[in-house]
């Protein structure tokens, strides 16, 4: 055994480094392959063990109780309890209404051309809420507004700043301009269209115009200016007539506003919310018995001799004689109505029928008609009439001295002598006392101490006491027409009566009415009075004749080349509106043609002419003639050919 060596014993080294397989010698020639290793086994997987959901779907399902819980608590605090409350709030702030303006009836002239009618027109308006800081985020958007509006609108800035901050900060609406044109509106528009554009470029500019809107209307316009502006009136600024037939017949003209209740969000409607709408019925257009023409011609000649005498004013009464209808009323001074800042506040007016004034000799008419009718004289009974007469406490002349006149009555109205009708309306009665009474019941039924039957607003009656009250100096004054007084409607009604073969006919300024339904109502027919006889109304006409065609009447310039023509001169000493005093004269010429188949009756009449004459005859009787003219023409009046009567104006003793 000990020739053997003891086994050795290996000490471990450093374990090599496993070689991958593919570093691994590879088989030589011949050798076996090497054995592949075994693909790994996929590990098991992991069971997950879940929860049950039951808790949850608790947790959820409670969160959504609550949540309902709530918004049916408060639904039902809406909609139940505090139904009311919120309902009124909404309507406030959602719902508008609006009036829709009727559109106004026109007037028209007897043949239907306009005088009066409406045309497109804005309200402007805005709602205040839109001009406050919560909505602009500035302090001073009103004022910004304001700047931009008042130019446009004629209004001091003030005032505007005023409507668009007013004292109650939840009011949503302010009128700021009523009846602006279309214009105006336009102008509006434009300026806040840019200023919206503006703002949404650059971010900084604030539209303060946002808060206003329109709502359509209408503006009254009178398309012939000044014509007839007497007798038409105007509209106010409420939109409802402020003088004449505008006044008289607002009720018919005016028809009927509507109704609009919309919602809106930001000033605009909402289309999809609905409305309600009251619809608005238009007013009645109104036909007068004014024809266009023969009121120009009026106008015109009126308008000049009033300048050219330097009066107070004029008027012109133009009728037609069979109907009462008026053709033309004319007033001088005048007033355009479409712009009343320039109007003279004495001229609004109509002074043709509120003017009372005492006539003079054109009264001398209804004297003669008296005499007449109670057949106390004939056109052909002779008066002698002295320079002067002695009557009560007072010593009467005419207008000029002369020796004593020989005239027939005739004469006493072709010459307008006082003292002849003082001596002639003498013998009416048996006393003073009872020829006042006679007089006076003529003069009342001519119409004098009466309304005419218009209804005008501001007519006047005139002034005619009763007989029991005359003055002295009154009962031989009011014969020759001072003493008493009338309008110029109530004059020219006089001419017309004893035109019309002695039958007053109510004047008349309105034809009738048409409705929005085109269905034209005449007016009603004019109330017919007899006042004297047709033997006394020819007799009278033949007596005018003379004033005008005998050499020795005093209305020679009223004569019309081919016509009859009956008329009559007034110059009557005027009492000043001022002082209550005598001062200057009235003027005057009435008449109608053709003197023996009258149509028109035409009457003038001058207040206090200060240059050149003042005699009726001189500055009325050519107005009288041109106007009458013209009336002849328009109307298509032919003479007649027949002779004039020519009567007598004096007499050999």
């Amino acid at each position: 055994m000990s020739d053997r060596e003891p086994p050795r014993r290996r000490v471990p080294g450093p374990a090599r480094p496993s070689r991958p397989a593919s570093a691994q010698r590879r088989p030589g020639p011949g050798a076996r392959p090497a054995r592949r290793p075994p693909a790994p086994r996929p590990a098991a997987p992991r069971a997950i063990r879940l929860g049950s959901p039951r808790p949850r779907l608790r947790m959820v399902g409670l969160a959504l109780t609550l949540v309902m819980a709530a918004f049916v608590v408060r639904l039902l605090q809406v909609q139940a309890v505090d139904a009311g409350t919120y309902a009124a709030k909404a309507d406030r702030n959602r719902y508008v209404g609006q009036v829709l303006a009727a559109e106004r009836g026109e007037i028209t002239d007897r043949s239907g051309v306009a005088l009066a009618s409406s045309e497109d027109a804005y309200d402007i308006t805005a709602d205040p809420t839109m001009f406050n800081r919560e909505h602009l985020r500035i302090d001073d958007g009103p004022e910004q507004a304001a700047a931009l509006l008042a130019p446009i609108l004629g209004q001091e800035q003030s005032a505007v700043v005023a409507k668009l901050r007013p004292s109650n900060t939840r009011s949503q609406y302010a009128l700021l301009a009523v009846r602006q044109t279309p214009e105006v509106w336009k102008q509006i528009k434009d300026l806040r269209s840019a200023l919206a554009a503006k703002s949404r470029s650059d971010g900084t500019t604030v539209n303060v115009l946002a808060g206003l809107f329109a709502v359509p209307s209408s503006k009254r316009v009178y398309p012939n200016g000044d014509l007839a502006a007497s007798v038409l009136g105007w509209v106010n600024a409420e939109g409802r007539g402020g003088g004449g037939i505008e006044q008289q017949l607002n009720s018919v003209l005016a028809g009927k506003n509507g109704k609009i209740r919309y919602a809106q969000s930001g000033g605009l409607q909402v289309p999809t919310a609905g409305s309600t709408e009251t619809p608005a019925v238009p007013g009645s257009d109104v036909e007068l018995t004014i024809d266009r023409d023969i009121q120009w011609a009026a106008q015109n000649a009126i308008t000049e001799q009033v300048k050219a005498s330097k009066a107070d004013r004029g008027y012109v009464v133009v009728q037609d004689t069979r109907t009462g209808e008026i053709l033309a009323m004319a007033n001088s001074p005048g007033f355009d109505p479409n712009d009343l800042t320039t109007a003279d506040p004495n001229a609004l007016g109509n002074a043709a029928l509120q003017d009372a004034y005492e006539p003079g000799s054109t009264a001398k008419i209804m004297s003669m008609a008296a005499v007449l009718e109670e057949n106390v004289a004939t056109p052909l009974t002779h008066v002698v009439v002295p320079n002067r007469l002695h009557r009560g406490d007072r010593l009467f002349k005419d207008d000029i001295d002369h020796p004593t006149w020989n005239l027939t009555l005739n004469g006493v109205l072709a010459k307008s002598s006082n003292i002849g009708t003082i001596l002639a309306t003498g013998q009416l009665g048996k006393t003073q006392a009872e020829t006042n009474r006679v007089l006076y019941s003529y003069l009342r039924k001519f119409g004098l101490g009466s309304y005419s039957g218009l209804g005008f607003p501001g007519e006047t009656k005139g002034i005619l006491a009763a007989p029991g009250t005359w003055s002295t100096s009154q009962q031989y004054t009011i014969p020759f027409g001072q003493g008493v007084s009338l309008n110029a409607l109530q004059a020219a009604s006089v001419y017309s009566t004893i035109a019309n073969g002695g039958v007053r006919i109510e004047p008349t300024l309105v034809r009738g009415t048409q409705g929005p339904d085109g269905r034209f109502t005449p007016a009603a027919a004019p109330k017919k009075t007899r006042v004297v006889s047709a033997k006394t109304a020819k007799a009278l006409a033949q007596m005018l004749e003379s004033v005008v065609d005998d050499q020795e009447g005093t209305g020679t310039r009223a004569r019309i080349p081919g016509y009859r023509v009956a008329g009559k001169t007034g110059t009557a000493n005027r009492v000043d509106p001022a002082t209550g005093k005598y001062k200057g004269y009235t003027s005057s010429f009435a008449g109608f043609a053709p003197a023996d188949q009258p149509r028109v009756t035409v009457y003038c009449a001058i207040q206090n002419a200060t240059q050149g004459s003042y005699f009726g005859g001189q500055i009325c009787g050519p107005i009288f003639k041109q106007v009458m003219e013209f009336a002849l023409k328009t109307l298509q009046i032919p003479p007649t050919g027949a002779k004039a009567a020519n009567l007598p104006v004096t007499f050999s003793p």
